[in-house]
């Protein structure tokens, strides 16, 4: 044995441990209301002992029991001796199925991520590589929790909200569990009371019109553009090719001032109009940019046979350039969508009228002490749950859009 190897992999199994309690610890507390104090010393040494359990059986020509299963039992073993069979401080009669299903996904996560970690290592010498292979495994795994827990606990923070009533949020801001006995009508009042009573539907309705609007005026200018710098030649070609995403060096918000005045005396303020002519300009360099690269990618000897045939060039691209990147009109399609859809700065100057309000416009309409906390947050949840699965269901055509072009052959 070696005690640098053996060090590593006791580290290993410790921040696993303390890692996992703690984030499970405040899972439960969100989940039940009830307030846990996850025991992360315990946790620490459960998965410290657990990890070199793990490593020997792997190592050891033992036949019998899997590693991982012995690994687990001398994990939940240790856990349960060291905090006295409360790894969450909650007496046993108090959620006892929570605490139940949180000490199983304590102990699978840990073995789970010591397998994962340590698969390959050994209590006796290991190699520099070994060893730095370790680390990699170790960094990526806690990178992954951190933006888990970034991403989904706004989220759940959110949602858990607007399903609460106002008495419930006045008792407890701060128990996000669900309350079930209040049935469907209770828990989804808030999204009922939205459209009901805050114009939420009009505020959706809108959005689509510009988010849809934004799409194709931004596909009708960028196609052609991003076309002819890539195919054509003209004196400053390359120059328009590189210089095509200098917009973006400038704020939007120094922008919103001599848009505004200009607006403003010519009637395309408090308009859709405005918002149809702003946001396809911000949308339409960097689509440009990305078709381009897709553009340079295709045959060119498809084009010239086309024209050959005696296609015109605006022919050859209806019906030989256009339907080869689908992928890429697609990935381009769903990105300004998504860009007009959450696009606030430019909405909240220029709308006044909430019949024209879009959806970002209207829920901050919703921040006020006349306006519960609960409706906010159902307001939030509507304008963050199309546009996800919008894009969970074409985030296979955005990779193959994004990608497209950047190599060529």
């Amino acid at each position: 044995m070696r005690p640098g190897s053996i060090l590593l992999i006791a580290i290993t199994g410790l921040i696993w441990g303390v890692t996992a309690m703690v984030v499970i610890g405040v899972t439960l507390t969100l989940i039940t209301g009830e307030v846990a104090l996850p025991q992360a010393t315990a946790a620490g040494v459960a998965g410290l002992i657990g990890a070199l359990v793990l490593v020997w059986r792997q190592t050891a020509d033992i036949k019998g029991i899997p590693a991982w299963v012995l690994s687990a039992v001398v994990l939940t073993l240790v856990l349960l001796l060291g905090t006295f069979a409360a790894p969450f401080t909650l007496p046993l009669n108090n959620v006892p199925f929570w605490q139940l299903a949180g000490l199983l996904a304590f102990v699978a996560s840990v073995t789970a991520a010591n397998h994962v970690s340590l698969n390959g290592a050994t209590l006796g010498s290991m190699s520099r590589y070994e060893r730095e292979v370790i680390y990699i495994r170790i960094f990526k795994g806690i990178g992954f929790v951190v933006f888990t827990i970034i991403v989904a606990l706004p989220f759940y923070v959110m949602v858990m909200t607007s399903l609460k009533s106002q008495q419930a949020l006045l008792a407890n801001p701060l128990d996000l569990s669900i309350d079930l006995s209040q049935g469907l009508d209770g828990l989804f009042r808030s999204y009922v009371e939205l459209f009901t009573q805050f114009n939420f539907g009009r505020y959706l309705m809108v959005s689509a019109i510009v988010s849809v609007g934004t799409v194709i005026l931004t596909l009708l200018f960028s196609v052609p553009g991003a076309y002819a710098v890539s195919r054509l030649r003209f004196p400053g070609q390359a120059l328009l090719s590189r210089s095509v995403l200098l917009i973006y060096m400038v704020p939007a918000i120094v922008l919103v001032i001599p848009l505004y005045a200009v607006f403003s005396q010519l009637g395309l303020r408090n308009t859709l109009t405005g918002l149809l002519i702003v946001y396809p300009a911000t949308t339409i360099p960097v689509a440009l940019y990305m078709l381009q690269g897709y553009f340079r990618g295709l045959p060119s000897e498809l084009e010239e046979a086309g024209l050959m045939d005696g296609l015109s060039r605006l022919g050859v691209i209806m019906k030989i350039t256009l339907p080869l990147s689908l992928p890429a009109l697609a990935s381009v399609s769903l990105y300004v969508f998504m860009i007009a859809w959450n696009e606030f700065l430019f909405a909240f100057m220029f709308l006044d009228d909430p019949d024209i309000f879009t959806l970002s416009r209207g829920v901050v309409s919703l921040n006020s002490s006349e306006v519960p906390r609960q409706h906010l947050m159902a307001g939030a949840v509507i304008a963050t749950v199309p546009v996800l699965f919008i894009f969970l269901w074409f985030e296979r055509f955005l990779v193959q859009g994004l990608t497209a072009g950047s190599v060529k052959g």
